[in-house]
């Protein structure tokens, strides 16, 4: 790659084909329709597919170019058939992220079953490896590419929701993954990244349960929610996710592998 600047347009995408997994709503969905306003074609990949389908035409409308693909991404043959699905609609692939998750179940450790926590770990952590693993492929054909596997500013701290030894752990890990993976992967030109969110208006609720909480925080005082200190009176929207990740898919961060980029407003900081 030679020394010149990268085009004056902010993530310009005209030509490059992406692919989200988690894409029917929240920040996936932000992802998919703000790589589609730069340009790229998009493979919405969502576990409804009403909701994939949803955005995908959603995008169409706004005169972009999108598919909805279910998938769910846990078990390895609807990863692959996303990934074919896309690869069958445009011929390559250039930019891939894995935001596909859930929260699982918060209780306390004695009271999480084997199978709740087995089931966090396969959606986000198993879910985040079958999908970097697909892409590798494709974008080896290409010459490189980038992934950003959307992680949890709850992975690398010791957060302030008690009951989520599952959810904490699983985004742990994901972090080692995109560091072991960005470490392998940099010979064929493939960046892989993480983007830490902290709390964001989505509907990942929707995938939480909560068991034996109360008492948990009458055990453990002094860990409230804190808050953020930049911006801590509005909203986080998907959107305010969604362009830091657009950017590490861009060629402006085409010297950028293996971060771990935290996008809280600093509620890590406190």
């Amino acid at each position: 790659m030679t020394e010149s600047a990268p085009d004056a347009s902010l993530a310009d995408l005209r030509g490059r084909v992406a692919l989200v997994t988690g894409g029917g709503s929240g920040i996936g969905e932000a992802v998919a329709r703000l790589l589609a306003a730069r340009g790229a074609r998009v493979a919405v990949v969502d576990r409804e597919a009403d909701r994939a389908e949803a955005v995908a035409v959603a995008i169409r409308d706004q005169g972009g170019t999108a598919l909805g693909h279910p998938a769910d991404v846990s078990e390895a043959p609807a990863v692959d058939a996303a990934f074919s699905a896309a690869e069958a609609a445009w011929g390559r692939l250039d930019l891939v992220c894995a935001g596909a998750g859930v929260n699982g179940v918060w209780a306390p450790l004695e009271e999480l079953e084997p199978e709740e926590w087995d089931h966090t770990l396969a959606v986000n952590l198993r879910g985040a490896f079958l999908t970097i693993r697909r892409a590798v492929a494709p974008l080896r054909r290409q010459g490189g590419g980038a992934i950003v596997v959307i992680s949890s500013n709850n992975g690398p701290r010791i957060n302030s929701f008690p009951g989520t030894t599952a959810y904490s752990c699983s985004k742990e890990a994901q972090l080692r993954l995109v560091k072991k993976t960005a470490h392998e992967l940099g010979p064929d030109g493939i960046r892989v990244n993480a983007v830490l969110p902290g709390g964001v208006r989505t509907r990942l609720g929707e995938n939480t349960s909560q068991r034996g909480i109360a008492s948990l925080r009458q055990r453990l005082p002094g860990q409230e929610k804190r808050g953020r200190p930049l911006g801590s009176g509005g909203p986080v929207t998907p959107e305010k996710i969604a362009r830091p990740i657009v950017f590490l898919l861009s060629d402006w961060a085409e010297h950028v592998t293996g971060a771990e980029l935290v996008v809280d407003g600093g509620a890590s900081l406190v």
